[in-house]
């Protein structure tokens, strides 16, 4: 049992409850209950929706995160696709030139109706074709058919395109966008054979506008803008509403090889762009969509997940505030009730232990004034004829009722004794503090008479202080008080041989003194009321029960605690605890 437990248990009733006062007690359970009430609905607030919140932030961005990289994949796969399909038509253009060399009238010196021949066959694989020539290994252009006549006779052999073809080990080129002697963008297709162990080339333009539109139909349905550009950043096929062919684009694509795709400010606009290499000519095929289009399935989402999120927000809300409000009613009325109940018992309780403590003050003065009764019976005895008695005393008669007055005498005091220390222990005397070290105060109570008593008496005195335990400021006569009381019910709880430990320490600028004994102990129902006046398991006359009263009121006008422990056969221990800077 502490000393915190029986200090609440001395400001209440013997039955556990605290005298209210009807208005003041309405009022601390109205103020309680709404003090509880707004703390109750922020904790189930914060407990409830913070992690919902939190939970709800963290699956936003990863959806986010989800989703951005699905948009991505998507434009990419989008990507990919158109330029396997742009790849694909550049082959089917290289082979058909390549069949060129052989039909059945193919010749190294063919005729203008040759070439005229070739050309309309071309057409008929693909309109993008623009026109076709024949030229030998110097790039002299020896057959041509086509819109531009001019171009029959004309010399390749400074040309990149020519000298690229022939000094490659592949055996077909496809040129970028240029605008060559004809001064009109285009782009050739040119192919090396070996006819007679002499080498000649076949070139054919394609049409960009048709190409184009070949671009256009085959990413229809794609949101966004498309072009195309080499490896200098100039546009091969754009849209004429975004550039110009062979303009610089400003473009700079986010990889060098293969595809990929990132957020990049077009225009001054922030869009999502993908981008896909093609394979047989050195181009770049970019998808521009604005953000709204490539993740438009996220926006939606995140607006679900908002939405979700306020309406859960709101329920809960709506929820702990009902709940905590009726709840709450609830108790406070069952408070209320439960206080009048209080009230009732409490005036009961309160008569209880008035008489309680009427019976013990009653017990303890009845003996003393019982000795008084019959001393005064005897002397009026020893003065009675009757009884030998005679008007003139006898010689000792004087000596008699001498000692007969004196027990009379020690019986009043010793009830005077006993009102005395009711009301030392009723009242909280203010301690004559000075320093005072309890080491010291604790040798001086048992150094000499006390402890060859403890040897008479087969009592084993262990000292275990504390050397580092300072001077504090005491009244030393009351802590001596205090310890001599504890070490006297120490030594009266032994039967037989035992010891009795006697210790000091410094705890967190707190001084410990602890007496302990290998007595018969305590019960858990005697711990409970040892602090009480009049209460003693001593035998009749033996003790008023006041010393552990008087003892707690001591330690406690000097700031200290008093813990008890015991159990019953294993003995007891007493621990005062005391501060260093004086009373708290």
């Amino acid at each position: 049992m502490t000393l915190s437990q029986y200090v609440k248990d001395k400001k209440k009733s013997p039955a556990g409850l605290r005298e209210p006062s009807p208005t003041v007690a309405a009022d601390e359970t109205a103020t309680y209950f709404k003090r509880l009430r707004n703390r109750l609905k922020a904790s189930l607030l914060l407990a409830f929706i913070v992690p919902l919140l939190i939970v709800s932030v963290y699956f936003h961005l990863q959806f986010n995160m989800t989703l951005k990289n699905s948009g991505k994949l998507h434009l990419i796969s989008l990507a990919e696709s158109l330029t396997n399909t742009i790849d694909l038509f550049l082959q089917e253009r290289v082979v058909n030139i390549f069949n060129l060399f052989h039909r059945a009238r193919f010749t190294v010196n063919p005729s203008q109706e040759d070439m005229n021949a070739f050309l309309q066959i071309l057409i008929e694989t693909s309109d993008a074709f623009v026109d076709v020539g024949f030229l030998d290994k110097t790039g002299l252009q020896i057959g041509y058919a086509g819109p531009f006549p001019y171009l029959h006779g004309q010399d390749y052999s400074k040309e990149l395109w020519f000298t690229t073809l022939m000094s490659q080990a592949k055996n077909y080129y496809i040129t970028d966008i240029y605008t060559g002697f004809r001064h009109k963008p285009h782009f050739t297709i040119a192919v090396r054979q070996r006819v007679d162990d002499q080498v000649y080339v076949m070139r054919a333009t394609v049409d960009p506008d048709k190409f184009y539109l070949f671009l256009r139909t085959t990413g229809r349905g794609i949101a966004g803008g498309i072009f195309l550009t080499n490896i200098g950043g100039y546009y091969q096929v754009v849209d004429p509403g975004q550039g110009q062919l062979l303009a610089q684009s400003g473009f700079t694509p986010p990889v060098a090889q293969g595809s990929g795709a990132a957020e990049m400010d077009f225009k001054g606009v922030t869009e999502l762009v993908a981008c896909a290499w093609l394979r047989e000519v050195p181009w770049v095929l970019s998808i521009h969509q604005p953000l709204n289009i490539a993740y438009s399935g996220m926006y939606q989402a995140r607006r679900v997940i908002i939405a979700i999120t306020v309406i859960m927000v709101i329920l809960i809300f709506t929820a702990i505030w009902l709940s905590t409000d009726r709840l709450l009613r609830r108790a406070e009325s069952s408070e209320k009730s439960r206080k009048e109940l209080q009230n009732e018992l409490f005036h009961a309780a309160k008569l209880m232990s008035v008489g309680e403590l009427a019976a013990g003050v009653a017990h303890e003065i009845n003996n003393p004034l019982a000795i008084i009764a019959s001393q005064v019976g005897v002397i009026k005895d020893l003065m009675d004829p009757e009884f030998g008695g005679s008007a003139v005393m006898a010689p000792d008669m004087p000596d008699k009722i001498r000692e007969e007055l004196d027990i009379i005498h020690d019986a009043v005091f010793r009830a005077s004794g006993i009102t005395h220390k009711l009301l030392k222990s009723a009242r909280k005397n203010e301690p004559q503090l000075a320093p005072c070290n309890v080491n010291e105060v604790l040798e001086d109570i048992v150094a000499g008479l006390m402890e060859k008593e403890f040897s008479v008496e087969n009592i084993e005195l262990v000292r275990d202080f504390d050397r580092k335990v300072p001077a504090i400021m005491l009244d030393a006569d009351q802590i001596r008080q205090v310890f001599q009381n504890f070490i006297n019910n120490a030594r009266d709880a032994i039967e037989g041989p035992g010891r009795i430990t006697l210790t000091t320490r410094l705890i967190d600028d707190k001084v410990q003194v602890i007496i302990t004994d290998t007595g018969k102990g305590m019960t858990s129902e005697v711990m409970d009321k040892i602090f009480l006046p009049f209460f003693t398991t001593k035998e009749v006359g033996s003790g008023t029960g006041l010393g552990l009263s008087i003892s707690l009121s001591i330690v406690e006008s000097m700031g200290g605690t008093i813990e008890v422990q015991s159990m019953p056969g294993a003995g007891s221990s007493f621990t005062v605890t005391l501060p260093v800077a004086g009373k708290e």
